[in-house]
């Protein structure tokens, strides 16, 4: 069992130095991009066109990290921002939401340069809702600004990552619960909804635990007023993650474990939960049923309800052993 007592809370010198190098990016484009559907507050299913921008580091250099691979080390030339959401919409086909998803945080003037806002409103115009990543310490004025200039509704998606006090400062994300909720509020008074992202198995959280201070995060983020949460499993990759893997100070969490909070999620109401299947092979716990268990957990995202469970021979003959 990995618990808070044999933790090593690594500073942000210490997660750079185990960073490997760099993706090369391109300012003018966006590093990916791609067309998803979410369930939204109403039930319905709806499209959204969803950009991953190429912009500067940000500044907080967080444990789980790994956006920064597709970062530039300065800021983007004023009108770089723009010309990458209209090279991805050139290639996406047309939806009725947008994600602007930044390796950082949007309201950020170094990563995101204000000069761009009523350009980058310009090209929103059509969209019902516009979703941007920011951090609870710069969630301010700018989003207010950026609000009224946009025709749709925008949602900022903060990184609650956990609830554990003890485990969120051991992230190096330089915040705590009352910035987050500070955040949360601000935003809702200001007509902007919110979304929270919760990480799933965080370093020094025992390993029985899992699930449990998942669920309890989201039901923090759903006690503020945020609209829905998305479950983001731990991942490596990154350079200090791999390290306290192989320390044996942190653990990838499995398939079974995102099966379960997002089944028990469901019951927290009133928002939506969602768990996040990028490269969720990777996680997979039977080789025999994770790509039917992986669709099933797709299902459950747009319909919002529980489905029963994949059947698997192997699994049982497993359990049984």
């Amino acid at each position: 069992m990995i618990d808070g007592p044999r933790m090593i809370e690594l500073n942000t010198q210490q997660i750079i130095k185990l960073r490997g190098p760099k993706n090369d990016v391109d300012v003018t484009r966006p590093y990916a991009f791609l067309p998803e559907s979410e369930c939204m507050a109403n039930g319905a299913i709806e499209s959204f066109s969803t950009v991953f921008l190429t912009n500067r580091e940000c500044a907080f250099r967080c444990l789980m990290c790994d956006l920064w691979k597709n970062t530039t080390d300065e800021r983007v030339p004023v009108g770089a921002i723009p010309q990458q959401i209209a090279h991805a919409f050139a290639e996406l086909p047309t939806a009725n939401n947008l994600k602007l998803y930044n390796s950082g945080n949007f309201f950020d003037a170094q990563a995101i340069p204000p000069e761009d806002y009523p350009a980058i409103a310009k090209l929103a115009e059509t969209f019902g809702t516009v979703v941007v990543e920011n951090h609870p310490k710069l969630t301010g004025r700018r989003c207010r600004d950026f609000q009224r200039l946009i025709s749709g509704q925008l949602e900022v998606a903060l990184g609650l990552e956990t609830a554990h006090s003890e485990a969120l400062a051991r992230l190096n994300k330089q915040m705590t619960l009352a910035d987050f909720a500070r955040a949360v509020e601000f935003l809702l008074a200001t007509g902007i909804s919110v979304r929270a992202f919760i990480l799933l198995q965080p370093p020094g959280i025992g390993e029985t635990e899992v699930v449990d201070w998942a669920l309890r995060s989201v039901e923090y983020a759903f006690s503020l007023g945020v609209s829905c949460c998305s479950i983001i499993p731990l991942r490596g990759g990154n350079g200090a993650i791999d390290w306290l893997i192989e320390q044996g100070l942190a653990r990838i969490p499995r398939l079974t474990a995102m099966e379960q909070v997002l089944e028990q999620g469901f019951e927290l109401k009133p928002g939506r939960v969602f768990v996040d299947l990028w490269d969720a092979q990777r996680f997979a716990d039977c080789q025999f049923c994770s790509v039917e268990r992986i669709s099933r957990l797709q299902q459950m995202n747009l319909m919002q309800r529980t489905l029963p469970p994949v059947k698997c021979e192997m699994c049982r003959a497993h359990e049984a052993n």
